[in-house]
């Protein structure tokens, strides 16, 4: 026979003493400020940004191509974030890529995340602390500046 003991303690709610207070608590950073997690808010401008450019570079010099859209924002990518550490979006958004042990994500970095950003899904599947399956994979996260 079910006894009240065994059902009642869903009605506590889940167990939250291990979970996290804020995104980016769990890596050190700081709730807000520079050096705290960049928010959707602040990414989605950075890559709307990023892609504009692309699209018009690519309108102009492909006839708006979609594969040299994808191109153009691929070396943009790549390119800035492997040398400065940001993209014109992210610059003008106020954040950039950094290696979660610190300092510049590198070339390689840059290329990985990059091809993993193209394909799209690893960008919309992330973790509490807003790291996308391409930050993931090269150990990266975006931090405000």
């Amino acid at each position: 026979m079910v006894d009240r003991r065994d059902i009642g303690s869903w009605l506590s709610g889940p167990d939250t003493s291990g979970i996290s207070k804020y995104p980016g608590e769990r890596l050190g950073l700081p709730e807000s400020g520079p050096g705290s997690l960049a928010r959707a808010g602040r990414r989605i401008l950075a890559i709307v940004i990023d892609w504009t450019i692309a699209l018009v570079i690519s309108n102009f010099a492909f006839g708006g191509n979609q594969w040299a859209t994808l191109s153009v924002f691929a070396v943009e990518q790549i390119l800035l974030i492997g040398t400065l550490g940001y993209s014109i979006g992210h610059r003008i958004a106020g954040i950039r890529v950094v290696r979660l042990a610190g300092g510049q994500p590198g070339p390689l970095a840059a290329v990985v995340r990059t091809v993993l950003l193209c394909l799209v899904i690893p960008a919309v599947i992330f973790d509490p602390d807003h790291r996308g399956l391409h930050d993931k994979a090269m150990n990266t996260i975006l931090i405000r500046m």
